[in-house]
């Protein structure tokens, strides 16, 4: 059992922030009655800082290498709804204390529009409050006391398990993923929990960490899952790696801030065939790098 009460006050301290604003409901993006596809883009220069000042003309969309008309341009803080799901298998013990930090780095940066869960996944999956949010801090403290430890990594099912979490969520939705191994028991490939990210439109932020423990036998380090790039690239997110040497809140912060640094860049599609459309989003100036998804379904008429 998760018992480090210390730890656990100051994850709750940031989460309680979200929690307020569960009863603030988010807006679908839609323009005089035509759907439009948002796209949420962050975009950084040769340094990899993040680009705050651009404008609309500094973009091009293409849709299957076709560019598109931008009918939709916003540069403000718009709020998230994100599951924050950790790793807890046996091989993350002696990293626990920089992990639980690194996530309090997060959690205490979401600003009060944004809503959160917050999860932890080995042989079992959880993710915490089970049903909708609430703000009783007795309950979410016991309710993150039961977070478990086991051997398994069920790194794939946990990336489902996030995006059924925020499935009739409205707005932006990002999963923030850690870990330090391979997935090495799923019952969803990843395949199939890609294919879920880019229908349900979720946003996956992975962060993976190399670590040496014991595993009963010998010493031995860990290999973050090989997938955890394809997964942000494809969806928008970003991907970190880690050693068990660095300090993981800076990572954390930084996905804070990007989250509440991007553009929202929308078109209209010409196309409604109901499949799945190759996206890139560019930035006219030289040196600077647009993230975004990269694929949409084009719903069909």
């Amino acid at each position: 059992m998760l018992t480090r009460p210390s730890l656990t006050i100051v994850l709750l301290s940031g989460l309680a922030a979200v929690v307020v604003a569960a009863q603030q409901p988010q807006l679908p993006v839609f323009r005089s009655g035509t759907e439009i596809v948002d796209l949420y883009v962050t975009v950084t220069d040769e340094n990899r800082r993040l680009v705050p000042n651009l404008v609309q003309e500094d973009f091009e969309i293409l849709d299957e290498e076709q560019l598109q008309e931008i009918v939709l341009f916003e540069n403000e803080i718009r709020p998230i709804t994100v599951v924050v799901m950790l790793d807890t298998s046996a091989s993350m013990t002696p990293s626990l204390d920089l992990l639980m930090a690194g996530a309090e780095q997060f959690l205490i940066r979401m600003l009060p529009d944004d809503r959160g869960k917050v999860g932890a996944f080995n042989d079992k999956i959880q993710i915490l409050p089970e049903a909708e949010f609430i703000g009783d801090r007795d309950a979410l403290i016991r309710a993150l006391d039961r977070l478990q430890f086991g051997n398994p990594t069920r790194l794939y099912d946990a990336i489902a398990a996030s995006i059924d979490s925020l499935e009739g969520i409205e707005g932006r939705k990002v999963a923030l993923i850690f870990t330090d191994g391979e997935d090495t028991q799923h019952q969803i490939g990843w395949r199939e929990a890609l294919d879920m990210a880019r229908v349900e439109e979720v946003m996956l932020y992975t962060i993976g960490l190399e670590v040496d423990y014991h595993n009963g036998l010998r010493q031995v380090r860990s290999n973050p899952d090989g997938r955890l790039k394809t997964f942000a690239e494809e969806t928008g997110g970003g991907y970190f790696e880690l050693k068990d040497t660095d300090e993981l809140g800076p990572t954390f912060t930084r996905v804070a801030q990007e989250l509440h640094s991007q553009y929202v860049l929308g078109f209209a599609p010409t196309v409604r065939d109901g499949k799945l459309h190759e996206l890139e989003v560019r930035v006219k100036q030289s040196g600077m790098t647009a993230r975004a998804r990269k694929t949409y379904v084009a719903q069909s008429d």
